[in-house]
């Protein structure tokens, strides 16, 4: 057998592992996700446009799913619909590496398309919809067509060790490396938990914006994160933080970068209060914020 059969051997066995788990996500296929549980589909928050939102299943089934948990931040939910007799898929315990092979099961314009690729790196990074960093990811070479995010990277043996997510540069596509971090939050998604992380309500300006802006006022440059808007209501104006403020410090942590600062947001649960440290023009002050 040549390497050539091998794959494609390969790509058939997980594509008749996985093809009657692989949904698409809307009515015009926007997206593709799969069955994580009975009754449960997971894919990725930015292939809705409401709470409910059509799921279209293999033999042509067309329902209505709703969203019963969510993670915006990480661009995941788990939705509910009838899933009738299709088996979930099955996560792989293995974690894998630059240069493993994987495949990709994708329903996308509910077109089902699979494909083999390699993963290319792992512990990458990305923003989520909402700017938060997300770590952890894996980029991989499967060629995915329009509508593929959500859906999912599946090792040799048709488990998954990933879940699509956007495609990046030169045909490379991002997934969510489907850690035992991951498979927890998206079981609690399917049991109804809904993730919110603690939000401050502030615009931010790059660094050398910051800079820059201070230099033309005569100001001496130092770290920190540079508030070019606050919204209307949000924890950050009650606590009195205005546009033009200097964030230098979130509790313990040291203000450099954006990600210093979402570090610490994670960690603040509702109702949870935290220190922020801030310059004024030249004068320095700690206020309160309460979440």
């Amino acid at each position: 057998m040549t390497a050539i059969d091998e794959l494609g051997g390969l790509v058939r066995t997980a594509s008749e592992v996985a093809s009657r788990a692989v949904v698409s996500i809307g009515s015009h296929g926007r997206g593709s996700g799969f069955v994580v549980a009975p009754g449960k589909v997971v894919t990725n928050a930015h292939n809705l446009r409401a709470d409910t939102t059509e799921v279209r299943f293999a033999d042509g089934r067309a329902l209505q799913g709703s969203v019963t948990g969510s993670d915006l931040d990480g661009d995941l939910v788990v939705l509910d619909v009838d899933t009738g007799d299709v088996t979930p898929l099955e996560w792989s315990s293995d974690a894998v590496a630059p240069g493993d092979v994987v495949v990709t099961v994708t329903a996308g314009r509910h077109r089902r398309r699979a494909a083999w690729g390699q993963v290319t790196a792992t512990e990458a990074a990305f923003r989520g919809p909402r700017g938060r960093p997300i770590q952890g990811a894996l980029e991989h070479t499967a060629p995915c067509g329009a509508g593929s995010s959500g859906a999912p990277v599946l090792d040799r043996a048709g488990k998954v060790v990933g879940v699509n997510t956007h495609r990046v540069e030169q045909g490379f596509y991002l997934a969510r490396a489907t850690d035992d971090a991951l498979r927890e939050a998206i079981a609690k998604m399917a049991a109804g938990h809904r993730f919110e992380q603690a939000r401050l309500g502030v615009a931010l300006a790059p660094a050398e914006v910051a800079a820059r802006l201070r230099r033309s006022v005569g100001l001496g440059e130092r770290d920190g994160l540079l508030v070019r808007g606050v919204v209307e209501g949000s924890p950050a104006e009650v606590a009195g933080i205005r546009e033009g403020d200097l964030l230098t410090k979130a509790g313990e942590q040291d203000l450099a970068t954006p990600e210093d600062l979402f570090r610490v947001l994670g960690g603040i649960e509702a109702g949870g209060q935290l220190l922020i440290g801030l310059v004024r023009g030249a004068e320095e002050s700690t206020v309160t914020v309460t979440f």
